[in-house]
């Protein structure tokens, strides 16, 4: 993003270098920051607030063509010659001008999406602790506690369990030492999804946020109609294709908007609103971008315009503003204020409009190069597979600001056929390792999983224990990071290790 500098002259011989955004450039960084979701409202508001502003009958800029720009669109040619190389402080965070400008996962690390168990509740009790003391509130058998510990343990970051019941009898029996059935599994998973936080233990985001529903006891038309979407319409929910939506259940956009508005308040990560003292809702994450690999080893790479209407300066204005150019006659003062006031209408439409174009552009020139910079995830899946990855390496790539890189990673998602993540998953740092050598991600967690396979399965170690360990091989990684990663490479806790 092109800037403006001024410079200015105070008393003495002292100079003040001030950077300037234009207009245009603060509407764009306004953009950039919001969701599909709320850029479907700013738009729609935009139309409200600009009569020069008007929206295409029939048509959506969510279209096969407006979702994959092309290449000559996107300012994109040859990656040779459009991906030259520039100088960076290599200090990422000396490109903010303040600490509160820094991204969080500058200042401590990238973070997962949904990390489990971490999060404070009632001073430093963890999410299982949590849900472990519930059970005491429910008459169950010894087996059942047992049944539900080891599905407490079970759950993924967001809290959901993704494991069949099958699997999770298979594992009692080897682990536990603990025969049982998939029903007697089924019965204890019904007894954890009536346990708070609400949605916790359900075994699909829709099933949680059917739970959460269920649990608010709302018994208004709103809430029955929010309940038919999560039975019938989930997908078209899920992807925020409301026009398709209101067509299913017949309903016109007020009254599924009112709906809608109850599910966008649900949580679609139970396991996060430990701790927090309010209402511990958020919103349903609606991903940015799609991201699908082809058969012919390439991405599909989309993204959502949701039920973005496709918009225009209104002809009607253009025309007047023609008719009453100053070039073509001698305006009187009335008409000098008509076509100015029409003529910063007409302007502002212009700019919106363009800054509309402009934000999907770059959305689009981020996720691509990020996925060719993360190819072997976006193939496999596989979070080991991540490389290294900073700011400025997405910048000089797309030569853009990493201010506006650090814009669009901090507030946009991705839904790949692995799951949704937010696209500050895939920024991450080098080790550092004693030697001064540069380490990646995946050598560590390589590490890691050979320190666990190998451990002593009557003494299995704990985080802290892995992280000496690391650290004695060269790997300076905190005992947090650790656990983050013991979870991304589907190992339970020591006690779960236990042989």
């Amino acid at each position: 993003m092109e800037q403006r500098f001024t410079q200015t002259q105070t008393t003495g011989l002292t100079q003040v270098q001030r950077q300037v955004m234009s207009p245009q450039q603060l509407l764009l960084v306004k953009l950039l920051e919001k969701s599909v979701t709320d850029l479907e409202d700013t738009v729609k508001s935009e139309i409200d607030s600009n009569e020069a502003l008007e929206e295409d009958d029939g048509a959506n800029s969510g279209s096969e063509d407006e979702l994959n720009p092309s290449a000559e669109e996107m300012g994109q040619g040859d990656p040779e010659d459009q991906y030259t190389r520039q100088d960076y402080d290599k200090d990422e965070r000396a490109d903010y001008a303040t600490d509160d400008d820094v991204p969080e996962y500058l200042k401590g690390g990238s973070v997962d999406p949904g990390e489990l168990a971490v999060s404070p509740f009632g001073g430093q009790e963890t999410l299982v602790e949590h849900l472990n003391s519930q059970i005491g509130e429910h008459e169950v058998t010894d087996k059942q506690r047992q049944i539900l510990e080891y599905l407490i343990g079970s759950l993924d970051n967001d809290g959901l369990l993704r494991k069949q019941p099958y699997v999770i009898a298979e594992e009692l029996s080897i682990h536990q030492d603990l025969e049982t059935t998939e029903e007697e599994v089924l019965e204890a998973l019904r007894i954890l999804q009536t346990f708070d936080p609400a949605g916790i233990g359900a075994t699909s985001l829709q099933q949680s946020l059917t739970i959460q529903l269920r649990r608010l006891g709302l018994a208004t038309p709103d809430a029955q109609l929010a309940k038919k979407i999560l039975q019938n319409g989930f997908d078209d929910f899920a992807n925020n294709r409301k026009d398709q939506l209101a067509r299913r259940f017949k309903v016109d956009r007020e009254t599924l908007d009112r709906a809608l508005r109850i599910l966008t308040h649900l949580n679609p990560k139970p396991a996060g609103s430990i701790g927090d003292g309010s209402s511990g809702m958020t919103q349903i994450i609606v991903p940015d971008f799609y991201v699908t690999p082809t058969d012919n080893g390439q991405f599909d790479i989309r993204l959502n315009q949701g039920s973005l209407p496709a918009i225009h300066v209104s002809q009607a204005y253009r025309e007047t503003l023609d008719q009453y150019s100053p070039g073509k006659r001698q305006l009187s003062s009335s008409q000098r204020k008509v076509y100015a006031y029409m003529k910063q209408k007409v302007d502002a439409a212009q700019m919106f409009i363009n800054a509309i174009a402009q934000r999907r552009n770059t959305l689009m020139k981020t996720m691509k190069v990020i996925v060719d910079l993360q190819k072997p995830f976006f193939e496999e899946g596989d979070e080991t597979l991540l490389r290294p990855m900073k700011l400025k390496d997405v910048a000089e790539r797309t030569q853009l600001d990493t201010s506006t890189i650090s814009r669009v990673s901090n507030s946009k998602y991705v839904s790949t056929p692995y799951g949704v993540y937010p696209l500050k998953f895939f920024f991450n740092h080098t080790f550092v390792s004693s030697d001064g050598d540069e380490l990646s991600k995946k050598e560590v967690l390589h590490c890691l999983k050979e320190i666990i396979d190998q451990e002593d399965k009557s003494h299995p170690l704990a985080d802290e224990a892995i992280a000496r360990m690391l650290k004695d091989k060269g790997y300076p990684v905190a005992r947090r990071t650790v656990t983050k990663y013991r979870e991304q490479l589907h190992y339970p806790v020591a006690r779960y290790r236990k042989q």
